[in-house]
């Protein structure tokens, strides 16, 4: 593995989920593997989450982390080719990503769509940019696009929380929000669980929000929630805005909340989300604070993840 972008760059995702369960139960079995490597963390947009679990994974490996915040730390980056930088952006990526090429050996990025322009959000111009021009492996924080390591994350919680012998129900459920939301982590965990293929996985969202086919090609879709969650073992929710006509709020039913009256068709279904949650909007406190969710258990196995696709990235270069 050099680069960690998307599930392509993970053809054998069990072997990443089992890494990472490994290193769960003992993180600091590698504690050498990165001796004397450094990690650059760069963000283009918030994060808590991501931020610390990286660093923590890092640590664990033996690595040096330095984090930096590229739009309040640094100069405001140019990304387009042949442009004439007379306005805000000061320094080109061309020569950015370069030097930081020379200042780490591993670099994570994380960005953030526009939800203005669907074909340059698509196009994932700032992380590809960053590839092209830095010479070292790039580790995708959460793209315009994909949330791979989250993704990676819910993976490997769901293997540690289900236990039978047959494959899981697995409901990604859209909810209410208060403002348009990127659809990173729908198309991304959509995506992985698809080419796991280790479970029977049906989405379920009002009409108007189809995500990208390319991430949910395999998957039973349904605009009828209550159908959707017959029989599930896993509910992630999670909003998104629309795709087709890009970054839009058609719905903000707030009947598609999550209730623990909606879980009574499950089979005692585990609830999951990526977090930051909006509390009685996407999902209710009654749902939150039960002891099904699991959404503290998903975030802390945001280090194993990590440190399962760094130590891959080590021991290949």
């Amino acid at each position: 593995m050099k680069t960690f972008l998307s599930v392509h760059d993970s053809p054998e995702i069990q072997k990443l989920i089992d890494k990472a369960l490994l290193y769960k139960k003992n993180p600091l079995v590698d504690k050498n593997l990165g001796s004397g490597k450094r990690i650059g963390l760069l963000f283009l947009n918030p994060s808590m989450r991501t931020r610390l679990s990286t660093q923590i994974a890092a640590q664990n490996l033996g690595m040096d982390a330095i984090v930096f915040n590229v739009g309040q730390d640094g100069w405001a980056l140019e990304f387009e080719e042949e442009a004439i930088m007379s306005g805000s952006t000061v320094e080109h990526v061309k020569e950015a990503a370069p030097i930081l090429g020379k200042y780490f050996d591993i670099l994570g990025i994380r960005t953030f769509p526009s939800l203005k322009n669907k074909e340059e959000d698509y196009e994932e111009l700032y992380i590809n940019q960053f590839v092209k021009y830095c010479g070292i492996p790039v580790v995708s924080l959460e793209s315009a696009t994909l949330h791979p390591l989250q993704s990676l994350t819910d993976l490997i919680t769901i293997t540690e929380s289900f236990q039978e012998k047959r494959k899981p129900k697995i409901v990604l459920t859209w909810a209410p929000h208060v403002k348009a939301l990127p659809q990173c982590v729908a198309n991304s965990f959509s995506q992985w669980v698809n080419a796991w293929d280790k479970a029977e996985f049906v989405i379920s969202h009002p009409e108007d929000y189809e995500l990208d086919e390319k991430f949910t090609k395999g998957a039973t879709i349904t605009t009828h929630q209550e159908e959707a969650l017959k029989g599930a073992d896993f509910v992630y929710v999670k909003n998104w805005s629309t795709y087709s006509d890009y970054g839009r709020i058609y719905c903000n039913d707030p009947k598609w909340m999550l209730t623990n009256k909606k879980l009574e068709v499950t089979n005692k279904a585990k609830l999951m989300h990526c977090l930051p949650v909006r509390r009685n909007v996407e999902l209710s406190d009654e749902v939150l604070d039960s002891s099904n969710s699991i959404v503290t258990q998903q975030a802390a196995n945001r280090v194993w993840a990590a440190q399962s696709v760094l130590s891959e990235i080590l021991k290949n270069g």
